[in-house]
């Protein structure tokens, strides 16, 4: 294929995903007007519209939406094989780029992080913040985490920590005003912090365990409303009222005192996190090293 069709291809497939050609043009390093000029060559080139342009976004039509589906894959395909290719002989290097929640930050990565950075240097991580079921193949990232139970079947899974248990937490502060929940039943009289979930079509439940074995879920109602679980974590910390968290993110602060747990035997564990991706891509040996990195052994028990 001549460089030139790979330029346009490159081009347009930028547009496609950032739907504006200041953006792409950033992302490539060229001046808007360029990036327009090589995309409206492809299209006088393939006698077809690609983008509907207006004053104030981009939108693909029919037909660019079946090429950004078609070769936006095999393009990042080629480009894989050839980092990987090129890396050979040499230490892992490479821009990585993960979709997650703020609590796989915390709790999975953020722990090994530091060493990882510091064992391979040439080696850059760029995280985004996502509590949605983000299309990791089709928003070009090289992987996600999700709980065991969210894992998409045509994706490979690899562990990355242990079982998570989720607490209902408040401040001492917040129990000096308000007598503890003897059940979850108790929460619809509480102060309940509530976290947005795109993905749930509204807040989160609060799943439980009762003491038959048999699982429960509710929404509380409260004063407040936040779409990560850090967000709330300070919540419950400042006294606004009681959070519903993995219990590794709350431990330090119980652990301080800052924080108070109730409803321990009522808690319930869920299957824990999982680094996924695609398995038709050949990955790189930066991301291979990223996985082995984070993989999760499960502690062989001594008798």
């Amino acid at each position: 294929m001549p460089r030139d069709h790979i330029n346009e291809l490159t081009a347009f497939l930028a547009v496609a995903k950032e739907r504006s050609f200041t953006r792409a043009a950033a992302e490539l390093g060229v001046t808007p007007s360029a990036l327009s000029h090589t995309v409206r060559g492809l299209e006088e080139r393939l006698g077809v519209r690609l983008l509907s342009r207006t004053t104030r976004n981009v939108a693909t039509t029919d037909a660019g939406e079946q090429l950004q589906k078609r070769v936006g894959p095999l393009l990042e395909q080629v480009s894989a094989e050839l980092d990987s290719v090129a890396s050979l002989g040499s230490k892992p290097a490479g821009s990585i780029r993960i979709t997650c929640t703020d609590a796989a930050i915390e709790l999975v990565f953020r722990p090994k992080l530091l060493a990882f950075l510091r064992q391979y240097p040439d080696i850059n991580i760029e995280f985004s913040m996502d509590y949605a079921f983000v299309d990791i193949v089709a928003e070009r990232f090289d992987a996600g985490v999700r709980i065991g139970e969210a894992v998409e079947k045509d994706m490979v899974a690899t562990r990355v920590g242990p079982d998570w248990r989720f607490c209902v937490v408040g401040s001492p502060d917040y129990f000096r005003r308000h007598l503890p929940p003897a059940t979850p039943h108790d929460l619809r009289r509480h102060n309940c912090i509530n976290m947005r979930m795109t993905t749930a079509g509204g807040n989160l439940k609060w799943e439980f365990r009762e003491p038959t074995g048999r699982e429960i879920s509710f929404r509380f109602t409260g004063q407040t409303t936040f779409s990560n679980s850090m967000l709330v974590l300070n919540a419950a910390i400042d006294g606004i009222g009681l959070g519903y968290i993995p219990y590794d993110l709350a431990k330090p602060y119980i652990e301080t005192g800052s924080l108070v747990e109730v409803l321990l035997e009522w808690s319930l564990e869920c299957e824990g996190p999982y680094l996924y991706y695609p398995s038709r891509r050949l990955h790189s040996p930066a991301f291979a090293a990223l996985v082995e990195a984070m993989r999760y052994h499960i502690p062989i028990a001594r008798e």
